[in-house]
């Protein structure tokens, strides 16, 4: 009797502090609206991918259109993308293995060589390419270009399409499916570690201080990095509109550099073109005193200042991309550019870019 009174009493007990916890009232139950924006992942074994169909044809189309200004026309890129297509063989085809890896046979290791699973290639275009709009490709459309890059690998056919049904079977073509190697030592404690230096695991002296970096012609490619973190917690994001501190700078220089305001470029009319620029993806590629991979945008409307039609040739040139003027970096086509932006960036540059 006394054990059935403790219990009751213990039960009532919890039931008030659950009803009286202070977690209750805070946040909300995530709507599935909201599950489904975070959940785009592709896993390993094709789970979360979503249901689409694309064709050799219509990926050579879209790649012609949206990717060969970066990565050229059969995959080979330039000399600042790494080649998706090479290296890879009928051989390796069968065995799941690129013999090249190995033998040290391709200077440039490829995408096709390396890559190990197609859901990895896959969601990778569907993320982030094209690289001046990303995510802006449709399944079907991921489907199609993904289909393409396996083509030119010699993986699938001229008339193949690849679908949601299809890629699992196409995976078992991979050249390098069975090419992923697991280090013991990383994955086994019982295994051989990859670390044999001892020198600096005991009685240490100096400090060591971990940092980072991005080369400047990333620096601001997909935005600033400081407004795409959270408010809350340790990590925060560069700004990368900003010029980088220089680690070995005096600290009154690095100072300086910090408090430095940010100076907006204004287009004819009072717009911040500068904003567009950023926006739209352009200094990515080009500086606006200095050349990144592409021309420094004052050099770009000097060298066309002498022209009576220098408004509406840069406006071509913009929208349609092209190669030759300024070397041999191609200029992708910017068609994902809006009119008004178009219109306000071009006057900017045919008014001198000041």
């Amino acid at each position: 009797m006394k054990k059935s009174i403790f219990t009751i009493a213990l039960l009532a007990c919890s039931l008030v502090q659950a009803a009286d916890a202070p977690w209750q009232a805070i946040g909300r139950a995530a709507t599935p609206a909201e599950i489904k924006a975070w959940d785009i992942d592709v896993r390993a074994d094709f789970q979360g991918l979503p249901k689409g169909r694309g064709s050799v044809a219509q990926g050579e189309q879209i790649w012609e259109n949206r990717c060969a200004g970066c990565h050229g026309s059969f995959g080979e890129s330039n000399e600042v993308f790494t080649p998706i297509v090479g290296g890879t063989t009928e051989a390796d085809i069968k065995r799941g293995h690129v013999a090249a890896l190995a033998n040290g046979s391709v200077p440039q290791r490829t995408t096709l060589m390396k890559v190990a699973h197609l859901s990895t290639l896959w969601d990778y275009i569907n993320r982030a390419m094209p690289w001046d709009a990303p995510k802006s490709l449709t399944p079907d459309e991921v489907y199609a270009v993904t289909a393409h890059i396996l083509n030119l690998g010699g993986i699938v056919p001229s008339d193949f399409v690849l679908s949601n049904d299809n890629i699992a079977d196409v995976q078992q073509r991979l050249p390098n499916r069975n090419g992923l190697v697991r280090q013991p030592g990383l994955w086994d404690v019982k295994g051989k570690p990859d670390v044999l230096n001892t020198a600096c695991m005991t009685n240490c002296q100096t400090e060591v201080k971990q940092t980072s970096s991005l080369p400047d012609f990333a620096r601001n490619a997909h935005g600033n990095l400081a407004e795409q973190n959270r408010l809350v917690g340790g990590v925060r994001g560069t700004d990368t509109t900003r010029p980088p501190r220089a680690a070995l700078a005096p600290a009154a220089t690095v100072a300086a550099v910090a408090a430095a305001p940010a100076a907006p470029a204004k287009a004819a009319g009072g717009g911040e073109v500068q904003q567009l620029l950023g926006k739209n993806g352009c200094l990515a590629c080009h500086g606006v005193t200095s050349k990144i991979i592409g021309p420094a945008l004052r050099d770009v409307a000097a060298k066309y200042q002498g022209r009576a039609d220098r408004a509406s040739y840069l406006q071509t040139k913009i929208r349609s991309g092209g190669a030759g003027a300024w070397g041999t970096m191609p200029m992708p086509p910017q068609s994902q550019l809006k009119e008004a932006d178009l219109q306000a960036i071009v006057q900017w540059l045919a008014n001198g870019a000041q």
